[in-house]
């Protein structure tokens, strides 16, 4: 069955697809979108995103949220949206499952204290990253780098870029250039991302002890959804209720993207994909729910992401990561060989080691930092 025969006309369809940057054949029983989001799956770098994490470093526990969890919990929120807003699935998915492709080994503070690193050398930045890795780094096909996906795959990845690195990435960032918008696809996988993280940070934040539900009582969105679940059921005990809460929580969300994004569709009228790419931005938050959206988030990021225990890792991890790019630019004989470039272009070699950095998990930075420079480890 087509299942693309029912997508919205504004919707991203395999067959108009722009195209891949190494011409390859049609596959018999899979649209190209969903060829991209198979190759996501069975790529190195996905199954890495197990042991790259979210906010605890992996070691803390084994129930906090890792890259890879949160990877599938967007793909599941961002193909339910899909669905009822007649979207392509498939796109919508592999976007989702590819979008940390690029991260760094422990969180935001790896990809922080790598941008400093390479601050001489062009920054880093893991969206970026995401896109390189799908485009270069990956080696599992004969006759090119990477995944060779798709042009909407790797427009949807790329969420966000300075004009100066947009003008180096050809077709992809030209939008950018351009001021347009990517496929609604790409906007509602950007929007899933916030909604998962935020709120399953409530989760891991409750779960770590590091968040209290009287500190979440503050937070308007969560206040008003636990009322309700101590009022449908009272008694059920703690940690059901706090599931219960962000469940709804999560719904809630969803149904006003929904609802929102519904309206906007219907006030532009896009005919077709061109249309989305030359309006506002139509996958949205209504205002009431941006503004408590925004209101967790800075919550979150006051009381969890900037937690003394949290700041403790995060210094820790910034050691890490800036203490073995120093000493990979320094002496490259100390990196695997084949992240070693012939003497004489510092940018590309210093390129080469935040590639290899950003490909560790947390577990094997931390040895491969202890190889370096602790004399009784080999």
């Amino acid at each position: 069955m087509n299942f693309e025969a029912f997508l919205a006309p504004y919707a991203a369809c395999s067959a108009d697809s722009r195209g891949r940057r190494f011409p390859e054949s049609d596959s018999a029983s899979r649209t190209a979108f969903q060829r991209d989001r198979d190759r996501i799956i069975h790529c190195g770098a996905f199954r890495r995103l197990e042991y790259k994490t979210q906010v605890f470093v992996n070691h803390e526990g084994d129930l906090f949220r890792t890259r890879l969890t949160h990877s599938l919990e967007v793909a599941q929120i961002s193909r339910s949206i899909a669905r009822n807003l007649r979207l392509n699935e498939d796109l919508v998915e592999g976007i989702s499952l590819a979008h940390d492709l690029g991260h760094t080994p422990f969180g935001h503070a790896g990809q922080d204290a790598l941008d400093e690193c390479m601050r001489d050398f062009g920054g880093f930045e893991h969206n970026l990253q995401s896109l390189r890795v799908v485009d270069l780094l990956e080696e599992r096909y004969g006759t090119f780098d990477g995944l060779n996906l798709t042009f909407e795959t790797r427009e949807g990845i790329l969420k966000h870029c300075a004009l100066e690195k947009a003008r180096q990435l050809g077709d992809v960032g030209l939008r950018f250039i351009e001021r347009k918008q990517p496929s609604l696809e790409a906007q509602l996988a950007n929007l899933a991302d916030e909604i998962a993280y935020n709120n399953h940070d409530i989760d891991d934040g409750l779960r770590s002890g590091l968040l209290t539900t009287a500190q979440l009582d503050e937070v308007d969105l969560y206040a008003r959804h636990r009322h309700e679940v101590d009022q449908a059921m009272p008694g059920i005990g703690s940690r059901r209720a706090i599931h219960e809460t962000v469940r709804r929580m999560i719904n809630a969300l969803i149904v006003d993207v929904i609802r929102t994004s519904e309206a906007r569709i219907a006030d532009i009228k896009p005919q077709n994909i061109d249309d989305v790419r030359n309006a506002a931005p139509l996958i949205a938050f209504s205002e009431a729910m941006r503004t408590d959206a925004m209101l967790l988030k800075q919550f979150l990021h006051d009381n969890l992401y900037r937690h003394y225990q949290v700041n403790r890792m995060t210094a820790k991890a910034r050691r890490i990561v800036a203490e073995m790019f120093a000493a990979f630019t320094t002496t490259p004989g100390l990196l695997p060989p084949a992240y070693r470039l012939p003497q004489g272009d510092a940018v590309a070699q210093a390129r080469k080691v935040a590639d290899y950095i950003a490909g560790m998990t947390d577990r094997y930075a931390a040895r491969e930092h202890r190889r370096l420079f602790d004399i009784n480890e080999s």
